[in-house]
């Protein structure tokens, strides 16, 4: 940042129309089109009124989104300079806010049904799971998304107490991509509709090629009957966190002490054993004939930290999940551990086109939902096509590193070239993601 000259005398003019301020959007949109992504939207979804040319205005979005844009307005990021010569279909916000609007809920499910078949062609080109036949871990929770004002249809303060709308994801855990999602109104709980969110979300991963056990992870919001019994009807393996009851609590406090075994842990010490972890058969819902199912109890208890006002009243905190997956038990305890990684999937949700939900209207925001879902498993798929480098990069990486990175559009021989920055850091593993996608057989 710093120069050896005055920076204040640089004068600067708005005027240059050959450079495209989005350039590395380019591997996305060719990806796009080699799974024909715009006509997929052209023919699935039908609109009453704004239906014209919806591919068009649904790739705007989710450009849009891939570049960190977060609201209808930033749509026009992509009609600047020569962006509008390299990604000449693209819609003006106000075309793209109509269509929003004219969004009906049949519409939307028509747009899950996009992301459906979406999903299943990037698994298709190998932008996806390494193995297909083998095991996969799917994550379900739900998040809040805070909107400001009262007139956004479906918002409302819910246990949070923060206003705003309340939908529900599961993502992949091998890949970071989103399997499935739902908008729901503030106000809804945090497991309603979990059990038809659950078998929707494997039928899709069914759908997309996935063959191996499945095991679905999930916090304590989703301990109940019809989680469990619908997981037990898909022979879908479950790793729950346990609601500590009256009758949880007491099977804890009946594990005996020399069943405790040390695990490492962040408060670890040589000497003292930050976390514990042991196991027990317990039958959940044991009151309930027709949905009592003997588990494994799974708890570990950790030394509260030193100091806290936790370390005043007990010498251990307790953690518990239910499940039914055979694996030993450090495994299986390390592994539901690793459910958290479904926040850093909603995180990077919320650093770009689900920061807002820009419509007053319901549908709308279920639409923009449902795209910027399209966008962060294009945009994932893209990170995988790059190579090793960039296969585990968050959105905001991605963003960084490929999607913003500028170029400057020169035309030769009535062909289109576009002139990148040298000496870019990841220029290697942009040039394979585009000579990988380039191979890739156009779908129509």
């Amino acid at each position: 940042m710093r120069a050896s000259h005055d920076l204040s005398r640089v004068s600067t003019s708005f005027d240059e129309h050959n450079i495209v301020p989005n350039a590395g959007l380019l591997p996305a949109a060719v990806l796009a089109q080699r799974i024909d992504l715009a006509g997929l939207i052209d023919r699935r979804l039908h609109l009453a009124k704004h239906g014209a040319n919806g591919g068009a205005k649904a790739l705007s979005v989710i450009g849009s989104m891939l570049a960190g844009g977060d609201s209808i307005d930033d749509v026009a990021v992509l009609r600047t300079g020569a962006a509008a010569s390299l990604f000449d279909a693209t819609r003006a916000p106000s075309t793209v806010g109509s269509w929003l609007r004219a969004h009906k809920w049949s519409n939307v499910r028509q747009l899950d049904a996009i992301s459906r078949e979406l999903l299943a062609r990037l698994w298709t080109v190998g932008a996806g799971p390494q193995d297909l036949s083998g095991p996969l871990t799917i994550d379900i929770d739900s998040t809040i998304v805070q909107v400001h004002g009262p007139k956004k249809q479906g918002a409302a303060f819910g246990y949070t107490k923060v206003r705003g709308y309340h939908p529900q994801l599961a993502t992949c855990a091998q890949t970071g991509q989103v399997l499935m999602s739902r908008l729901r109104g503030g106000s809804a709980a945090a497991a309603r509709g979990a059990a038809s969110f659950l078998t929707e979300t494997i039928s899709r991963v069914r759908g997309a090629g996935g063959t191996g056990q499945l095991t679905v992870r999930a916090d304590s919001a989703f301990y109940s009957r019809t989680v469990i019994a619908t997981a037990a009807k898909l022979d879908v393996r479950f790793s729950i966190t346990a609601r500590q009851d009256k009758r949880v609590r007491a099977a804890i406090a009946a594990i005996d002490e020399a069943a405790w075994a040390p695990i490492p842990y962040w408060l670890s010490t040589p000497e003292v054993s930050g976390a514990d972890i042991a196991e027990t058969t317990f039958t959940v819902f044991a009151g309930d004939k027709r949905h009592a199912r003997q588990v494994r109890l799974v708890v570990r208890r950790v030394a509260p930290t030193p100091g806290s006002q936790l370390a005043l009243f007990t010498t251990w905190d307790y953690h518990a999940f239910i499940t039914d997956r055979d694996l030993p038990l450090d495994q299986v305890e390390a592994d539901h551990r690793r459910h958290a990684v479904v926040e850093q999937t909603i995180a990077e949700l919320k650093s770009a086109g689900l920061a807002h939900l820009p419509s007053g209207k319901f549908t709308a925001n279920a639409a923009w939902l449902a795209l910027a879902v399209m966008a962060h498993n294009l945009g994932r798929a893209v990170g995988h096509l790059a190579g090793p480098e960039l296969d585990t990069a968050t959105a905001a990486s991605l963003r960084r590193k490929i999607f913003t990175m500028p170029g400057r559009l020169v035309h030769s021989g009535r062909r289109r070239h576009l002139r990148l920055p040298a000496s870019w850091p990841w220029a290697d593993p942009v040039q394979q993601a585009l000579t990988r996608i380039a191979a890739i057989p156009m779908r129509c």
